[in-house]
């Protein structure tokens, strides 16, 4: 057996070394390097479907085919807790800004941007308190953001400049703005994208009938029907699959009010589906502050406030 090499195994066998040694500082650097945490920039677009007044057994009782055939491809949690102030614009402002009541400064639904009574965290150059959709304008090359509402101090706490479309609906009306929803996504089917869908029709059978009435749980149902429309539009234009969709709530109610701390109005319902979510998980121990962090992990923004108390859920991701 000959146990010399030859040329051009030698050669071979040196030219291997050499790429090996030119590629360990490489292979060290890509190591020392922590992977992405699970789930971040995840999404292409996400649409928040923001139902008003929603307490969590509510949400169980009423007859919700749509949302039930979507969330059972995700997640969705009848526990989750409102931070501390059960009233309609400090609870959104908790949701949409990240910071809490006490941060942010919004303790009625009186405030705007230029109550300069209400101490905030931050606010930018107009006065506005900087939500996830500006920090994510500011992140997301390309971003585009819509605010669709019917109860019109709601947009108070953002600035119009944050949005690349606003629409509100008047006297309740919510069929009109998940028609626009619709085709602003399809109009950027191309570009990230968050889109706020609200209705506070809901809130209002609370008020006007009581929480738990039927009054109340037909509200729900006319809100589930209305996002049907939009998810078999959605189908139709083949966005339905690549797109997350997050069901949230401010507050739920008792008898004809809310702001307390009871677990009638504290507890809603809070849901994740889309590419890449676990199917099924039984969240618990989440508040409506994580949805801001939440968002800003889907969309891949690294950049988030130190000053959050509101956490992203990892257990949320596959």
């Amino acid at each position: 057996m000959n146990t010399q090499l030859s040329r051009r195994a030698f050669l071979g066998t040196a030219s291997l070394g050499l790429a090996a040694a030119l590629a360990a500082p490489a292979a060290r650097a890509a190591a020392a390097q922590p992977a992405s945490p699970k789930g971040f920039g995840l999404a292409k677009r996400v649409v928040l479907l923001s139902l008003d007044g929603i307490r969590a057994d509510g949400y169980r009782t009423a007859r919700t085919p749509n949302l039930d055939r979507l969330f059972a491809r995700g997640t969705l949690s009848l526990t989750t807790d409102v931070e501390s102030i059960t009233v309609t614009l400090p609870s959104w402002s908790t949701i949409l800004t990240g910071y809490t009541s006490e941060q942010h400064g919004i303790k009625n639904n009186n405030w705007t941007h230029t109550s300069g009574a209400a101490a905030t965290i931050e606010r930018d150059p107009q006065g506005y308190i900087p939500s996830v959709f500006s920090r994510l304008k500011a992140q997301i090359p390309g971003m585009k953001t819509a605010f669709y509402w019917n109860w019109q101090a709601l947009i108070n706490p953002y600035n119009p400049a944050d949005f690349d479309e606003t629409a509100f609906e008047a006297n309740d009306g919510y069929t009109g703005n998940c028609a626009k929803a619709l085709a602003f996504l399809k109009a950027n089917r191309d570009n990230p994208a968050l889109v706020f869908l609200y209705d506070v029709h809901t809130d209002h059978a609370g008020h006007n009938h009581s929480w738990m009435s039927r009054a109340y749980l037909t509200a729900i149902e006319e809100s589930d029907a209305a996002f049907g429309v939009l998810l078999r539009g959605l189908a139709e234009a083949g966005l339905l699959a690549g797109t997350h969709f997050l069901l949230l709530s401010d507050h739920g109610g008792h008898g004809g009010g809310h702001g307390t701390r009871l677990p009638t109005d504290t507890i809603v319902p809070w849901g994740l589906v889309g590419p890449g979510i676990r199917k099924g998980l039984c969240l618990r121990g989440a508040g409506t502050e994580d949805t801001s962090p939440v968002l800003m992990h889907l969309f891949g923004a690294a950049d988030v406030p130190a000053e959050w108390t509101g956490k992203v859920r990892e257990e949320l991701f596959v």
